[in-house]
C-alpha cells in the first residue's frame, strides 16, 4: 500500500478552484497556435470612425471601407469640414467632430499627421477608452534627400497612442496605402498587404477582418506593437520608391 504523497508532491498537485475551472496559460496558448490565423470574425456590423478622415489617407480609407458596405464616421475638429468630406464621398459616410466621431465608432483609425498626433489623442482621451483604436500615422520627415524616418521618444506612433491612451485598445495597421489608389474610383481593387500589429490576438484579428473588407487587400499579423517603429519607417523607402518609378508601390508578403 502506497504511503501519503511527500509535502513536494502535495504542493506540486494542488490547485485553487479557479484554476480546476479555466485551462491554464499553457493550454490557452497551445490552442491559439492550433487556430486558423485566417478564421477571422465578422465586422461588417461595426462603426469605423476615421479620425483626420478630412486628410488624403482618411478620406481614402472612409471611401475603400464604405465602398465595401462598412458604416464610417469622419472625424475632424470641425464639423462642418468633415460633414463637408462626407459629402463629397457620398456611400453614406457621416461627418462629426472627432470627439463625436470617437463616442459614436466601434472601431477608430487615427489617420491624423504626425505634428498633430499626440495632441490629437490626449483631447480623446475619455471617448477612446475602451474602443479599438488603429494607428496608421507615419512619423516622417523631409529635407533636400526626400523622406527619412522620425523616432518618437515612446518608439513609435503607435506606441505613443498606447502611451496617451491607457484605457483604449491600441493596434496599428494601414500604413503602407497609396492615398491615390485608395480614393480612385476607378479602381475596383488594391492589390497590397497591411501589416497589423498589437498586443491581442484577437484585436488583430478583427483589424485583418476589417483590412480584408476591402477588395484585393489582406491583413497580416506583424507582431507586437514594439515592432511598430520599422513597420512605420518603411513608407519612407516607398515614398522613394513611388519617386523613382512613378508608381503607388505597396507589400505583398510571400509564402502566408
Amino acid at each position: 500500500m502506497a504511503g501519503p504523497p511527500s509535502g513536494r508532491d502535495t504542493i506540486a498537485v494542488m490547485t485553487t478552484p479557479d484554476a480546476s475551472r479555466s485551462p491554464n496559460a499553457a493550454t490557452r496558448a497551445k490552442a491559439a497556435l492550433q487556430r486558423d490565423p485566417w478564421d477571422l470574425p465578422d465586422v461588417s456590423g461595426l462603426v469605423v470612425g476615421v479620425l483626420g478622415g478630412t486628410g488624403d489617407q482618411g478620406r481614402g480609407l472612409a471611401y475603400r471601407l464604405a465602398r465595401a458596405g462598412q458604416k464610417v464616421i469622419i472625424g475632424s475638429r470641425a464639423a462642418e469640414r468633415a460633414q463637408t468630406a462626407a459629402d463629397e464621398l457620398g456611400l453614406g459616410i457621416e461627418g462629426a467632430e472627432n470627439a463625436e466621431c470617437a463616442r459614436r465608432s466601434d472601431i477608430v483609425i487615427v489617420a491624423v499627421p504626425w505634428d498633430g498626433h499626440a495632441k490629437t489623442l490626449q483631447a480623446l482621451r475619455d471617448e477612446l477608452d475602451g474602443k479599438l483604436v488603429i494607428d496608421c500615422v507615419n512619423p516622417l520627415g523631409f529635407d533636400k534627400k526626400g523622406a527619412y524616418a522620425l523616432k518618437p521618444e515612446e518608439g513609435s506612433a503607435a506606441e505613443q497612442a498606447a502611451a496617451l491612451l491607457p484605457g483604449a485598445r491600441v493596434t496599428a495597421a494601414f500604413h503602407h496605402l497609396s492615398a491615390v489608389l485608395l480614393q480612385d474610383p476607378e479602381i475596383e481593387q488594391i492589390d497590397t498587404d497591411v501589416m497589423v500589429l498589437g498586443e491581442s490576438r484577437a484585436d488583430t484579428d478583427v483589424v485583418q477582418a476589417l483590412a480584408a473588407r476591402i477588395p484585393g487587400m489582406r491583413g497580416v499579423f506583424a507582431g507586437r506593437l514594439r515592432n511598430a517603429h520599422q513597420v512605420e519607417s518603411l513608407v519612407a523607402n516607398l515614398i522613394s520608391v513611388n519617386r523613382r518609378y512613378k508608381a503607388h508601390a505597396g507589400l505583398r508578403v510571400t509564402d502566408v
